[in-house]
């Protein structure tokens, strides 16, 4: 990310964005957590039926790339305008998330591992 890609001038321009059509009334937090959902699934479906070779080969194509690109970009759009409307600070929760999961996921006990937490053998 470039200088003017930080999170708070992201949220500047979707907010911008969404203001300028008037449809903060419809940015809710059960229509805006659907729309992510929904949006991830249709990223989901850029790489259905393919193996992981084929789905690694995506970085190599610019038209599947440029598609994976918008999809990623519309489930942050709809995540931001969560947090916006929510009032939830994303760098702060993702800062705390980062520490929780460190506790929980230790390097020397799982590094190089792909167990969950409650699950280590």
């Amino acid at each position: 990310m470039g200088s003017e890609a930080s999170l708070s001038s992201l949220m500047k321009k979707i907010s911008r964005f969404r203001d300028e059509r008037d449809w903060l009334k419809f940015h809710n937090p059960k229509d805006l957590s659907a729309a992510i959902s929904i949006e991830a699934a249709e990223l989901l479906e850029l790489f259905l039926w393919k193996d992981k070779q084929t789905a690694a080969s995506v970085k190599r194509n610019r038209k599947q790339l440029l598609s994976v690109e918008e999809e990623m970009a519309d489930v942050a759009i709809y995540l931001l305008s969560l947090s916006d409307v929510l009032k939830i600070d994303l760098a702060r929760a993702i800062i705390r998330k980062l520490k929780s999961n460190a506790l929980k996921y230790p390097v020397p006990m799982f590094k190089d591992r792909a167990d969950k937490y409650n699950e280590l053998n």
